[in-house]
């Protein structure tokens, strides 16, 4: 993908007059290869910079669900290796709980271990329905949840690390819904430059409908709170074949490379993790 893009943008450049031998020569080896009917459209838009209007809201207003007030916790928890059959063992006792305690503004959307990436790690998804004050309103009951203390302090015995984030759902995005299995799942992390949000989700609100046909799409998600301008990107696959075969057709329709070659530039860094998940998981 990174050598086409370059290509592109140097033949572009070209095009615009920027210096080289043999200029002529060159821009028409470049039409010649890029310009066609079926990419006519994005090819020609790719040589201009891609224009947000400006807005004076806060990128969470803009790019959240509005009929919804739903907050999203993302939990990492690295594990001491020789304890992660005993870290499953005992969130899948102690999370489903709270889970179905209507008294808890609080469920699990999804809970896993990472397969490929960070090892001996599990990611656990939690949706507040009612956004912060539900938060607070979990958070102080749960200081008072004698098995719930219990729970967390046999726990931290186990862990090497942990690290969370609060995150809103792109208005443009599934909400996530309990799945039956068997699946995998595979979460991209973007973490974006700073100003960049809104493009991003200008790009992908048109993008999102070139991965709808296998219903992989789950969910995705922007941080509001711990590390910001960092996106969650939350597929279901059926196995690492379909996955594959998945993303390789993307490829084959028209408007999916003009999304790469906008949004590419606005990250810092990505990462994938392919995650299995715990028997309790909703999403299966």
């Amino acid at each position: 993908m990174a050598p086409r893009l370059c290509s592109i943008s140097v033949a572009a450049r070209r095009l615009l007059g920027g210096p080289g031998p043999r200029a002529g020569d060159v821009a028409a080896a470049a039409a010649a290869r890029f310009y066609s009917k079926d990419n006519e459209g994005s090819w020609f838009r790719s040589l201009f910079v891609h224009k947000v209007d400006p807005r004076k809201d806060a990128h969470s207003t803009l790019l959240s669900k509005k009929e919804t007030s739903n907050l999203y916790k993302i939990q990492f928890h690295n594990v001491k290796p020789e304890y992660l059959d005993a870290y499953n063992s005992l969130t899948e006792a102690v999370l489903p709980k709270l889970h179905l305690d209507e008294d808890y503004p609080c469920s699990l959307v999804g809970n896993w271990n990472t397969w490929y990436g960070e090892q001996d790690q599990a990611v656990h998804l939690w949706r507040f329905s009612g956004g912060y004050p539900a938060l607070m309103d979990c958070m102080n009951k749960l200081k008072n949840n004698k098995e719930y203390l219990e729970f967390r302090r046999e726990r931290s015995q186990m862990l090497l690390s942990r690290r969370n984030q609060l995150l809103l759902e792109f208005s443009f995005w599934n909400e996530p819904q309990p799945r039956v299995g068997p699946n995998i799942y595979e979460l991209r992390t973007y973490k974006l430059k700073p100003g960049t949000m809104i493009e991003w989700g200008n790009n992908w609100a048109r993008a999102i409908k070139y991965r709808q046909e296998n219903q992989e799409a789950v969910g995705g998600f922007f941080s509001q709170i711990g590390e910001l301008y960092v996106v969650h990107h939350l597929w279901a696959y059926k196995d690492l074949q379909s996955r594959e075969e998945t993303r390789n057709a993307a490829w084959r329709k028209r408007g999916w490379d003009e999304n790469v070659y906008y949004t590419v530039p606005l990250v810092r860094h990505m990462e994938s993790r392919i995650m299995i998940p715990l028997k309790i998981s909703p999403l299966q």
